[in-house]
């Protein structure tokens, strides 16, 4: 017996040393998000990306992360970099998940990266000074390039692509340099230190406007795709970042974002951008105290503001159209005597009245449009009338498309031109595609009088 129970002992002992243990699975990345509710990430501080606003952080990277980041139900943690070099060094630190640098996939970073979904499509073009148009040196092809003094930042896709013509033979003077960013040499272009650079599509489209001065000489790339850096081993955090883009994109949220960043930009105008800046030093500092007075009075922006009477009148006080509107904010004289305007040349009077105005249309916009939508409804009907702006609505909704949204109302506010829309609308005939430009070239306006603010230089 005592040997029959030595031998069960020794059995059952043995069963329980070499039963599998159940394995226990190291929390992902993504747990460890959730759990901490903290997304940590590098990103660019440039216009294209993110920047501080008059009113927060802003930037179209930065606006994609946030939306992500509340999918995941985390608070973002920035770390800001100032040069795409800094991005990928500072990309490497352990407790970074995302890098967000405007980093377009090319295949050397393939090779070195773990890239998420691809969310914006971008071409590499040469910029140069606008003043070379006249003097014969303007190039217009890579062979033209040769003898000008070129700089294009280190550890860029431009130095990637500058290093492959070269080894293609072809003569290019180029300077790699890891102290500037893209948007920095564009202001070397623009104050003629430097006579071109390289940059994306979607950084010169917005930066144009705060460097009036440089010009798209060619494109040198096929299409590329700007993507994320994820943080390797991001397998769960990656599959969860691709199923959320799907929807994110399908809903036609990003449609919307990229709306509200570039679409604005199809309408600069190198002659009138300059003339702009201009009148920020020559007229806008004797009625800016009156902008800011009246905006806070009524909760609007005054950057906003003036520059939608810069778009009304470009800051003449006795400015009058062939309809009969006058002054700094172009009031009818109906909308004068109902706003108690007795002077539409007195620029106080006229700034109160158009302040005072617009604060009607944003009381009078459909309660379901939000945000920076209401605003951009208010000015819109401040053009035609909120009840051509109902018209569009009925008739987005009629189309099968978001009336609560901007982007879906300026695709429809055309059409109430076109007698087979406007003879079933309510209001009838309205130049429809007047408010779209009219609320573009404003935010247009309104977007370098911030910049401005912020530091940049206008040359």
């Amino acid at each position: 017996m005592l040997l029959a129970f030595s031998l069960f002992s020794f059995g059952w002992l043995s069963h329980q040393a070499y039963t599998p243990r159940k394995e226990i699975k190291e929390p992902s990345i993504l747990d460890g998000i959730k759990k901490t509710k903290i997304l940590n990430v590098v990103l660019l501080n440039a216009p294209s990306t993110y920047y501080i606003g008059s009113d927060g952080a802003r930037g179209f990277e930065y606006d994609l992360l946030s939306s992500y980041a509340k999918h995941l139900g985390a608070e973002l943690n920035i770390t800001k970099a100032n040069t795409i070099k800094d991005a990928i060094k500072l990309s490497k630190q352990e407790h970074i998940h995302i890098t967000s640098a405007s980093l377009a996939k090319t295949k050397e970073r393939e090779e070195a990266f773990n890239f998420g979904p691809s969310y914006f499509e971008v071409q590499e073009q040469v910029i140069c000074n606008r003043g070379m148009l006249g003097s014969g040196k303007f190039p217009r092809n890579i062979e033209d390039l040769a003898g000008l003094k070129i700089v294009v930042g280190e550890k860029t896709s431009y130095s990637e692509r500058i290093r492959v013509l070269q080894a293609d033979g072809y003569d290019i003077n180029a300077t790699l340099d890891s102290g500037f960013s893209t948007e920095e040499l564009l202001e070397q272009v623009a104050s003629r230190k430097i006579d071109c650079t390289v940059a994306d599509s979607n950084i010169y489209a917005i930066n144009q406007r705060y460097f009036p001065k440089i010009a798209l000489a060619f494109v040198i790339s096929e299409r590329e795709q700007l993507a994320w850096v994820l943080k390797d081993g991001s397998k769960e955090l990656e599959a969860d970042m691709y199923s959320w883009f799907n929807s994110y994109n399908q809903s036609g949220k990003l449609t919307r974002l990229k709306d509200h960043y570039y679409s604005y930009l199809l309408f600069f105008n190198y002659y009138n951008t300059k003339t702009f800046y201009k009148r920020i030093d020559s007229r806008l500092p004797k009625y800016k105290d009156l902008f800011v007075k009246y905006a806070n009075k009524y909760n609007i922006p005054w950057r906003l503001l003036a520059a939608q009477s810069y778009q009304e009148s470009h800051w003449n006080p006795k400015a009058k159209s062939f309809t009969g509107v006058r002054g700094l904010m172009m009031l009818t004289r109906r909308t004068a005597e109902m706003l108690g305007v007795k002077n539409r040349l007195d620029p106080d009077q006229s700034i109160h009245g158009g302040a005072r105005h617009l604060n009607q249309m944003l009381k009078h916009a459909p309660k379901d449009v939000e945000g920076d939508d209401r605003l951009k409804f208010a000015l819109a009907a401040y053009n035609i009338g909120m009840g051509h702006i109902n018209d569009a609505r009925k008739l987005a909704k009629k189309m099968g498309l978001n009336q609560n949204v901007w982007n879906d109302l300026k695709k429809v506010l055309p059409l109430l031109s076109q007698k087979s829309y406007y003879r079933t609308l309510k209001h009838g005939y309205a130049r429809g595609s007047e408010p779209v430009k009219y609320v573009d070239s404003i935010y247009d306006f309104r977007d370098i009088l911030e910049n401005i603010d912020n530091g940049s230089t206008k040359d």
